[in-house]
This record gives C-alpha cells, sequence and structure tokens, in this order.
C-alpha cells in the first residue's frame, strides 16, 4: 500500500431506534451513513491534509480558523501536550533546571497517544464558508465488501509540507483531537502515527453534538465553556431545550456587563448599577436589565419561530448560516465600539432635545453628557438600553456577511473581563468595515428624540406620547419608533430599517 492509500476499518454502527431521529439538511443536519473509519496516518500528513498551519492573520481566515467548525487553539496545551510525547510523565513537568541535574533521567517514559483522533472526510460539493474543497485536493474512500476500505489522499499529495491556498477548503476537518496535531512541529519524527476515527461527509451539527458527547458530557467539564470552545454549540436546537444550554447565554450577558461596566474605554464605565442598590446619588441601568436586554439582543437565538433575526453572539445567519466563532473578548470589543461610536456622536450632537436635556441638569457636559448618561435621557433607562441594543444587533445581523464579521479573527482567546485583550480587540475592531457602519448607525440614531416623559422640557403633548415606554411594552414600542425614524430619515439606512419592520411585523 503506497503512502497515499490508507488502509482503513469499516465500522458499522447503527441502531433501528435512531431513524426516529430529527434528520434536518436545512438545520445542517442530514442524515449521516451508517458507518465511520478506523485508520493510521502520519501526524504531519494529518496535519496538512486538516489545514492546521501556524497560526496568522495574514493573507485573510485559515479555513483551519473556520471557528464554527473547529476550536479555537490553545497554544499552552499544546505545548504541553508536544512536551508529554517527546519526555513521557512525570519528566514533562519537570522546570528546566531538574531536567538538567541528572537527578530525574529515570523520570523519562514514553509519550504514547493511543487515543484516536476523530475526524470529518469532506465530500466533493461540502460546503464551507461558500466554498468547496477543490477537486484536486479531495480524498476519496472506495469501500470493500470484507469489511475494509481504502483511504486515497488527494492526487497532489506528497509531503506533510503540502498545503492549500489560505482561502481554500481543507479536505479533513478535525472534530476532536486539534490540540494534538497543533503539538506536532517539524523536530518531531514525521513517522509518528496517529489513529484516526474518520466520518465521512457529516453535517456540522452533528460535528458539534459529536464534540459535546466526547468531551462535555462524560467529563462534566463546565457546559458554557463548550460554547467558546465550539462556538456551533450556540445555536443547536437539541441544546436550546436543554437546562444546561441557558448557561451560555446568561453567564456571557453577565460577563459582557462586567467588561462595559470594568473597562476604562467603555462609555458605561462604572455607570451600571452592579449590586441593584437603592437611593444612589446617580440614575444608572441595573445590571439585572443589561443582562436581560443583552439575551434579548446581541446573545439570543432567534425571535421567535417566524422571526429570523437573531444575536449576533448567538444565532447562526446568512444562507450559509455562519456562527460567529468571536471570543469574549471580542464580544465585549464590540460592545464597547457601538457604544462608544453613540456616546461620542451624541456629545457632538446640538439637536433641540439634546441641549434642552444638558441646559437643565447640573451634569457637566465635560463629564458625563446628559443627554447620555443624565436622568431624563431613554438611554439611560431600561427601556433605552435594551432598545440601542436591539437595533444595532439588528442591523449588523441583517448586514453581518456584506461587513464580513466572520473574518474578524483575533489571535487571543480571552475573556471579556480581561481588560488587555478587549483593548487590543478593539483596536484591531477599529479597522473593520464594521467600524464605519457603527457610526452610520450612530450618525442617525442621535437624531430621535430620547428624551424620557420626566423631562422637564417637554410639552404635554410630548409628554404624554413619551408614556407608551413605560412597562414591558415600552420595549417593542421604542425598538418599532426607532426603526421608524431611520426609515423617514431617507437615508443610507432606510432600506434596511424597512426589511427589519418587515421582518418584525411592525408594518401593516
Amino acid at each position: 500500500m503506497s503512502s497515499r492509500r490508507l488502509t482503513a476499518l469499516k465500522v458499522q454502527q447503527w441502531m433501528k431506534d435512531w431513524d426516529k431521529v430529527d434528520f434536518d439538511t436545512k438545520e445542517l443536519r442530514r442524515k449521516p451513513d451508517p458507518y465511520f473509519y478506523l485508520f493510521t496516518i502520519s501526524a504531519g500528513y494529518l496535519r496538512a491534509l486538516s489545514g492546521i498551519y501556524r497560526r496568522t492573520t495574514e493573507g485573510g481566515l485559515l479555513r483551519s480558523a473556520d471557528l464554527s467548525i473547529q476550536r479555537r487553539h490553545d497554544e499552552e496545551r499544546s505545548r504541553k501536550i508536544r512536551e508529554f510525547i517527546k519526555y513521557g510523565y512525570p519528566w514533562s513537568e519537570l522546570n528546566a533546571q531538574k531536567r538538567a541535574s541528572g537527578e530525574f533521567d529515570d523520570l523519562r517514559k514514553p509519550g504514547w497517544l493511543p487515543t484516536a483522533i476523530v475526524v470529518n472526510i469532506l465530500k466533493k460539493g461540502d460546503v464551507r464558508r461558500g466554498k468547496s474543497v477543490p477537486d484536486a485536493a479531495l480524498i476519496k474512500v472506495r469501500d470493500s465488501n470484507n469489511g475494509s476500505a481504502t483511504i486515497e489522499l488527494p492526487s497532489s499529495f506528497t509531503t506533510g509540507d503540502w498545503a492549500l491556498n489560505h482561502d481554500e477548503v481543507p479536505p479533513i476537518e478535525v472534530i476532536d483531537g486539534q490540540h494534538r496535531l497543533w503539538a506536532f512541529e517539524e523536530r518531531l519524527k514525521s513517522d509518528f502515527e496517529l489513529p484516526v476515527v474518520a466520518f465521512h461527509g457529516l453535517d456540522i451539527s452533528w460535528q458539534a453534538y459529536l464534540f459535546w458527547s466526547i468531551n462535555i458530557t462524560p467529563k462534566r467539564i463546565n457546559a458554557s465553556l463548550a460554547f467558546d470552545l465550539y462556538p456551533l454549540l450556540r445555536t443547536e436546537d437539541w441544546l436550546e431545550r436543554f437546562e444546561g444550554h441557558s448557561v451560555y447565554r446568561e453567564t456571557r450577558s453577565q460577563e459582557l456587563v462586567e467588561s462595559l461596566w470594568s473597562h476604562p474605554g467603555s462609555p458605561w464605565f462604572h455607570h451600571i448599577n452592579m449590586l441593584g442598590e437603592t437611593g444612589l446619588p446617580e440614575k444608572m441601568v441595573s445590571q439585572a436589565a443589561w443582562v436581560r436586554s443583552l439575551m434579548a439582543s446581541y446573545v439570543k437565538s432567534y425571535e421567535g419561530k417566524r422571526i429570523s433575526i437573531g444575536g449576533l453572539f448567538g444565532s447562526r445567519m446568512g444562507e450559509r448560516k455562519d456562527v460567529l466563532g468571536w471570543s469574549r473578548a471580542q464580544q465585549s470589543a464590540f460592545l464597547i465600539l457601538m457604544g462608544q461610536k453613540f456616546s461620542a456622536t451624541l456629545r457632538g450632537y446640538k439637536g433641540d432635545w439634546a441641549q434642552s436635556i444638558r441646559k437643565g441638569t447640573q451634569i457637566k457636559v465635560t463629564d458625563k453628557d446628559p443627554a447620555f448618561l443624565g436622568p431624563h435621557t431613554l438611554l439611560n433607562t431600561d427601556q433605552g438600553i435594551r432598545a440601542l441594543l436591539h437595533v444595532t444587533n439588528d442591523l449588523c445581523f441583517v448586514q453581518a456577511s456584506e461587513l464580513n464579521l466572520s473574518e474578524w479573527i483575533t489571535d487571543q482567546d480571552a475573556g471579556a473581563i480581561d481588560e488587555a485583550a478587549v483593548t487590543t480587540a478593539l483596536r484591531s475592531l477599529e479597522a473593520q468595515p464594521v467600524n464605519s457602519f457603527l457610526e452610520e448607525i450612530a450618525n442617525q440614531l442621535v437624531s430621535y428624540d430620547w428624551r424620557t416623559s420626566a423631562a422637564p422640557s417637554l410639552s404635554e403633548d410630548e409628554r404624554h406620547n413619551k408614556l407608551v415606554f413605560r412597562g414591558s411594552g415600552g420595549y417593542k414600542e421604542l425598538r418599532s419608533q426607532l426603526l421608524q425614524h431611520l426609515l423617514t430619515l431617507q437615508d443610507s439606512l432606510s432600506d434596511f430599517a424597512a426589511n427589519l419592520m418587515e421582518i418584525l411585523g411592525y408594518r401593516e
């Protein structure tokens, strides 16, 4: 058997009861083959065929960085595996001084990796990010009658140095074991073989399910962590009905609110009532209200069964149903940048409603703009925060493909309250197309009259009209009025606003 042809064992694994499973091609969950394959392959070969190269953002998004399919890489984890392979345990855990002393030489052991890497071999026509594997890079799977199969590597494949262009789809997707592959570098022997369990043409929703069942269910790993490791899990309906899935939306929202409160670059820096205290000298929206608003906007799944507006951080979007694999730091940076654009634009806005609020308050504009954070602006209320989050999320959601949101990747996989990581992500985001789009949204939204019904300068009719925002019905009403405002401006966002109003059922 040549190096381009691998012998595999065909494993039949299917039960009649599984035919009752809800298979759905539209939900990226088409019915899989009733078998998978077992074989061994050089670690270097598998790395190359999986598109796993040294992490870089130069030249665009690598298919291996397509985070809705493959996990974000933790270099430290791969480094530890690399050390284990070379020295075994416990030598791999020793520091350099102890290794050099010679006293512990008897602790060196083989670094076996007997557990299988779980992968999916893409079939001709399988689409990822709108593209398929080039014909010359396809892997052919030929079944035999004796329960075996032959795995034919691409005709162009020669060595572990083989690589596709950065924008091409590799023929193999790693479902579990990516960090073990990252552990292999040139200095390790290229003939080190790894056992592989390979599915053929497995839809990506099933890949997310496999990752969950392998890594989360038996090991009791924090469920919230799983949604970062495998972003596609954020949108799985079978998890939506499972109690653990709410952990992602609620804990993520809480962490994002803490970031908005604690990051010095946030326009809400130290201006969120984190403890729900009463009698504060300044009016502030509570943390609980912020969390509910984020869960209803950026971190939601969908508006409803018939309304396909989802959250940027928690839904599939577009015809390809992509999931943004943004880290928590990236999500935080996006919200901060949105707030920065709006608050900065508002500070320079001299319209009547904003000026009347500024004249009627003791807060200095140089300190905190009363039109943004004062006691008489809707932007400093539960309803106003939710409306701002809704409209900015909705506009970016429907324009996600055009804004290339999925192409924004960073090298850091950090939390939302990692100030340095969020700051780095902010600088990176400012170079993205969405930066000017958020500025455009802010420029148009500031001209809406954001005064509350308690604003001293309102006429009686104006005050009466503002009372509609009180209570739970105020969320929908303010969101609707903001979209109507964008529509009446007859500007660049008018068509998007009209589309959203139709989707949401706000127009008769």
